[in-house]
């Protein structure tokens, strides 16, 4: 099956491309090896299982049972499929591996450990016998207060899809099932169930669509979990547009479109314009209600052949049906996953603040105080994403395998207080305060006024108000919801045992008045009585890093940022137009600092002149670089057609404009270093 990297289409419109855009036969970004394609003998198989199910078992079957699974048919020896929240861990009726929010996982910047994240989060499944997991959550951080954020990978497309691709393939690579979610346009959790997310065509297919269309093109994600509000007025479990002529047609989906629970709203309209099963229970497509609508041709029984066509093809391609999913060899505690938890925890930390590099502490530290409401325990936010593990490591107990713990602040030699929201603050179902709770800034202020040798590490899914905290602590450390290990990650870097390496995958903003969303985020458009609240992106395209551009405003901290204890110069950019119309990118970075590290060099792409309002820069390229000191090292970036693209909504297809684009190369959106340019 060969795909190209801009076989996207806008909703109800075909999948044209220009002829003058350069393109490579099949994208660079597939590795049809990877993961399991649907072949034909799966659908064979399916279709014959399909006609020997009677209509009752088959409209049964679109339904879910028992909360988190589909059902047996016994006499077809199909079993029954257990599914598991969540993003972050095996969550349901078990105790498991407690990983990073996704959040964190995006601000490693680490394309090997999203994969080794996805791997043993799918090695944790099956241990339990869990053949899908329901995760990974990919809808854009628009704003700070949605409740969800700390699930999703931040606010730039192309990192959030390169992120949620290596989690897929490494979870699918262990014969478990992920389920991208929430398709599409959930972006925040106040009134989710009856909100409209308004959203015009090059919007959805730039900003919102990108991640998804990744997951099924590149990952070939087995399933994807709807979302709960409407998308231009209609459900999604009902969107036609979306799923059936974009999702299916367009992007040529085989697998299972389900809905996310309870987020379903009728029943012949779920069951005409593309819902495949229902959960977590059949209360609308069910035989009770939709065995009367085939009677009577509301709902042909071909339609719903389709679905359990969908559902079984796509269980026998994965094996479902052939083996125990629950593998007895692989123990539910396991040291390899919690060292993997690890792994992400040390580098998604993002030091944000350093005065006069008080961090990491000096050998005069030898006696620390850690205080505030997150130094005992291990935050996470909550919903499905919260994860109950076997054991933690707070940052006390982190600390305390460093430095002496005295509980007196006046009589440490440095203080670390641990501030942020939880799982009762910052959760599914609602959305959060950008404030942090006045009790905490009280503390902070009362503990500065003590001990001047402050460090504050936050835990949260996304922006903050940080200034009350920089105006008195000499270091910030972003720690998000840190997983198990969490304690000690943090302790390794105050200690400088480990030099973080996480970079900001948002924007903070200074005040949130800044955030180009900030008047677009709650109900900002007339409705009619008893119609459902609409939220309108006005803001388009400039979301994010690139609203901020486009406004000249400046940002707290900018998108891409993050400290490090040592120094990296760059040198030395060129780009080369290849054969096939790619392009190729290299520049040096060297390490001029005493320490080992890592640097996250990014690359983005301006077009100079373009005859529709384009960002003036967007992430099309990153790497993780680690150097140990003096060290230089290469990095090579290749280029397709995708990077240099705008959706064009007169020919409702990406286009590329013959002109000169302009490559940036730094280390954050607002700290470029290196600059070329191509002419296409």
């Amino acid at each position: 099956m060969k795909l190209s990297s801009l076989a996207v289409t806008a909703i109800l419109f075909p999948a044209a491309l220009s002829a003058a855009t350069p393109l490579s036969e099949t994208s660079d970004l597939i590795d049809n090896d990877a993961v399991p394609v649907i072949s034909e003998a799966s659908k064979a198989r399916a279709a014959e299982l399909v006609s020997q199910m009677t209509l009752d078992e088959k409209l049964s079957y679109i339904g879910g049972i028992d909360g988190f699974y589909i059902r047996e048919i016994p006499r077809l020896g199909i079993p029954r499929i257990r599914m598991a929240d969540g993003p972050q861990g095996v969550r349901n009726d078990t105790k498991s591996t407690m990983y990073p929010c996704g959040i964190a996982a995006a601000a490693t910047w680490n394309r090997d450990l999203a994969f080794a994240y996805g791997k043993s989060l799918g090695t944790d499944a099956r241990a339990r016998g869990v053949h899908i997991m329901l995760g990974p959550g990919v809808n854009i951080y628009r704003f700070p207060k949605c409740g969800r954020n700390f699930e999703y990978y931040g606010e730039d497309p192309y990192l959030t899809s390169e992120t949620a691709v290596q989690y897929i393939k490494g979870m699918q690579s262990v014969g478990v099932m992920s389920t991208i979610k929430h398709f599409c346009g959930n972006n925040q959790e106040y009134n989710r169930n009856n909100g409209s997310s308004d959203i015009d065509e090059r919007t959805l297919n730039e900003i919102y669509l990108p991640a998804f269309r990744k997951a099924v093109q590149v990952a070939r994600t087995g399933a994807v979990m709807s979302s709960y509000n409407l998308v231009n007025s209609v459900h999604m479990t009902e969107n036609k547009a979306l799923i059936k002529d974009l999702l299916r047609d367009a992007w040529g989906f085989e697998g299972i479109f389900m809905s996310d629970w309870t987020a379903t709203y009728s029943s012949i309209l779920a069951a005409n314009n593309g819902l495949d099963l229902e959960m977590s229970w059949g209360q609308f497509m069910n035989p009770r209600i939709l065995k009367t609508a085939v009677e009577t041709g509301t709902v042909t029984e071909k339609t719903i052949d389709e679905k359990c066509q969908h559902i079984l093809q796509t269980l026998i391609e994965f094996g479902f049906l052939d083996r125990e999913q629950k593998d007895a060899s692989l123990p539910e505690q396991n040291p390899d996953c919690d060292l993997t938890a690890l792994n992400v925890a040390r580098e998604a930390i993002v030091l944000l603040e350093n005065e006069d590099s008080f961090l990491p502490f000096s050998k005069k530290i030898r006696k620390v105080a850690v205080l505030g409401p997150n130094s005992g325990n291990i935050p996470t936010g909550g919903g499905s994403g919260f994860v109950s593990p076997f054991t933690t490591v707070s940052v006390t107990e982190g600390v305390g395998g460093f430095y002496k713990l005295v509980a007196d602040a006046a009589k440490a030699d440095a203080v670390v207080y641990c501030a942020g929201f939880n799982s009762d603050t910052e959760c599914e179902g609602r959305d959060r305060p950008f404030e942090l709770p006045a009790g905490q800034i009280a503390e902070i202020d009362s503990i500065a006024s003590l001990n001047p040798n402050l460090v504050v590490v936050v835990n949260a899914g996304g922006g903050v108000d940080f200034n009350p905290l920089l105006a008195k602590a000499k270091a910030v450390l972003m720690a998000w919801y840190p997983g198990q290990q969490g304690g000690r990650a943090v302790a390794e870097v105050l200690s400088g045992e480990v030099n973080p390496s996480g970079r900001l995958p948002i924007t903070v903003e200074k005040r949130l008045e800044d955030n180009p969303v900030f008047n677009n985020y709650y109900c900002n458009t007339e409705r009619l009585w008893n119609s459902p609240e609409r939220v309108t992106y006005f803001e388009g395209v400039f979301v994010g890093y690139r609203g901020y551009d486009r406004a000249g405003t400046e940002p707290l901290f900018p998108f891409g940022y993050g400290l490090s204890y040592t120094d990296f110069q760059y040198s030395d950019i060129a780009a080369e137009k290849l054969s096939d119309g790619r392009v190729r990118v290299t520049a040096s970075v060297k390490n001029i600092g005493k320490r080992a590290g890592a640097e996250v060099v990014q690359l983005y792409v301006n077009d100079e002149k373009a005859r529709v309002p384009r960002p003036e820069k967007e992430l099309k390229g990153y790497e993780k670089v680690y150097l140990e000191p003096g060290e230089t090292k290469s990095v090579e970036f290749i280029l397709d057609s995708e990077a240099f693209a705008f959706y064009d909504m007169d020919l409702h297809r990406f286009t590329v404009e013959p002109g000169i684009f302009n490559i940036l190369v730094g280390a954050s959106s607002r700290d470029i270093r290196l600059t070329t340019a191509v002419t296409l």
